[in-house]
């Protein structure tokens, strides 16, 4: 749950904190207040990409904060593996964006990074933004969908499609004809004999340039650590000297008084200590050399390994990687006929288990597309309308359709009025038929998602953002949109930006986001609000800035209907 998102620097907002609550959140006000900025900047907490034309004019930076209530076993084990401490139950996510477009990313008050932004993103919010649908999604967007609702586990068939992959691919390596193997023989076996005969050694590289620098500055090195061994140990007035001259005095002191007994103890052991030092500073002094000639053999074997590495690397253990790979194909290549026997075998089995792995899967979504495309259905036309949802997958097991994710495709139907044919939402239906649409599915894909999250014992609630959901509807479709909205708040916090009366009477907190003009500056503003100044708010999305007795009284209407 977003517990508070703070903005600071971003666009026309200036300083803006807000604070959330469970339940359903509504964001009004009007028309570019700075409502889907908003949304955006959260976006930006999400993994979203940035620029540096969204900081506020004059500014160096803008900052962006959000505080999330989360607490599951996969999002605490995401933060494990990047290395970041949990919170006690809270994610705490920062990002900076600096005017020249550089950022900085921090969660739990760690530096991170926007990849694992990406990565937690799931976990804790989901925004389905402005003119989002099912029409703009791809092959692979509409196949996910079905997958997140189905809760398809895509592990083992993406390792057994990636493991025939290769198989089919070292067999097309040993079958190219004659002229090409003899190419790429002579190319591999000058690259195998060239990365074989530098005898690499893994880290080698680190250690010479470790021993290049003490080399280059082997005359400073020496005398430094003789410098310091001769004020430690061996000068005429050294550290030493001068201690044990001193605990000889305090030694006299302390027969006379012995409070200074433990003082001469003190004085003894840093003797030691300093000594001690010394005698360290002087073993590796003696192991200092001055070597020009090896230096001159310490740059010819680094740059022989810089060579390397541009050519095979990046790293120096890919270079060794490489080798050994380039040995496992020479050998392939001079047992072919062999290799490419076992290989065939192995194929086959590799094959098999595939198609096991993606029919099952295939299985498993059309029994979820008919769970699916129901409860869509009815969710539907409790949105105002009386249409027909069917959610078509298919696709066949022939071996040009195998891809990582199995064979299906998936294609979303609706037939909005009575009568007439199924056809693809995205050319079937109209504006407001599409976020009603969208809405629908979201919510059962979510109940879906939620239903697993609660059987697996995890506290875990994905807040869920709209933007400007009712684009294209309004009247009784309105009203029914701020049911599905209130409903769906009931077991998650929903977050939603409108313009309609209809849905915001149903907000269990109601938030006005304000663009005002302060010492010539734009800025926005946000603050919750109480009984009346909703029941105005409700009014002025009615009846525009000029309130009436009759727009008033409407609004304190559909607040008592709709609480």
């Amino acid at each position: 749950m977003l517990l508070e998102l703070r903005v600071e620097n971003y666009a026309v907002i200036d300083n803006v904190a807000v604070e959330f609550a469970d339940g359903l959140n509504l964001l009004t006000g009007e028309t570019g207040a700075g409502k889907s900025i908003l949304i955006d900047a959260l976006a930006l907490l999400l993994g979203d990409k940035a620029s540096g034309d969204v900081v506020r004019h004059g500014a160096e930076k803008a900052v962006i904060r959000a505080v999330f209530e989360a607490d599951s076993k996969a999002l605490n084990a995401l933060l494990e593996e990047n290395g970041i401490d949990g919170e006690g139950g809270q994610l705490i996510l920062r990002r900076e964006i600096a005017a020249g477009g550089k950022g900085r990313v921090f969660i739990n008050n760690q530096a991170a990074t926007v990849a694992v932004l990406r990565q937690l993103a799931p976990h804790v919010a989901v925004i389905h933004a402005q003119n989002e649908s099912v029409l703009a999604f791809d092959a692979a967007s509409r196949l996910a969908l079905l997958d997140s609702f189905a809760g398809s586990d895509l592990t083992a068939i993406s390792e057994s499609f990636a493991a025939w992959n290769e198989i089919r691919g070292r067999i097309s390596d040993l079958e190219r004809d004659e002229q090409d193997r003899m190419r790429l023989l002579d190319l591999w076996n000058f690259q195998r004999k060239e990365i074989a005969s530098a005898n690499l050694q893994s880290g080698e590289d680190a250690k010479l340039e470790a021993e290049k620098r003490v080399l280059a500055d082997s005359e400073r090195i020496l005398a430094n650590a003789m410098g310091a061994y001769d004020a430690l140990y061996e000068g005429n007035v050294s550290a030493s000297s001068l201690i044990r001259s001193a605990g000889r005095q305090l030694d006299e002191l302390a027969r006379f008084d012995e409070k200074f007994r433990d003082s001469v103890a003190q004085l003894e052991t840093a003797r030691i200590t300093v000594e001690d030092i010394g005698q360290t500073l002087r073993d590796y002094a003696d192991g200092v050399e001055a070597s020009p000639e090896r230096l001159a053999q310490v740059e010819d074997r680094l740059a022989a390994i810089d060579r390397l590495k541009r050519k095979y690397g990046p790293t120096l253990d890919d270079v060794i990687a490489l080798g050994s790979d380039l040995e496992r194909k020479l050998h392939e290549m001079e047992n072919k006929d062999e290799v490419l026997r076992q290989l065939r075998s192995d194929l086959a089995k590799a094959a098999h288990r595939y198609l096991n792995e993606a029919r099952t899967l295939s299985h498993h979504r059309y029994e979820s597309a008919r769970k699916l495309e129901k409860q869509v259905e009815s969710e539907i036309n409790e949105l105002a309308m009386k249409a027909r949802f069917k959610v078509e997958v298919s696709g066949s097991d022939e071996q040009a359709n195998w891809t990582a994710q199995g064979f299906d495709s998936v294609q979303y139907l609706i037939s909005a009025n009575p009568g007439e044919p199924l056809g693809p939402v995205e050319e079937i239906a109209s504006g407001g038929e599409l976020s009603r649409v969208m809405l629908a599915l979201k919510a059962v894909v979510e109940d879906g998602i939620s239903g697993r999250v609660r059987s697996k014992a995890s506290s875990a609630q994905r807040t869920l953002v709209f933007d400007e959901i009712d684009a294209g509807i309004g009247g009784r479709a309105a009203e029914a949109v701020g049911k599905k909205l209130k409903q769906l708040a009931e077991t998650k916090q929903v977050l939603c930006v409108t313009h309609l009366p209809q849905i915001a009477s149903f907000a269990d907190q109601h938030y006005l986001i304000e663009k005002k003009e302060s010492s010539g500056r734009t800025k926005t503003s946000v603050r919750l609000l109480e009984s009346e100044d909703r029941t105005r708010e409700l009014a002025r999305m009615m009846s525009g800035a000029k309130l009436t007795d009759a727009s008033l009284k409407h609004a304190e209407q559909m607040l008592k209907a709709n609480q």
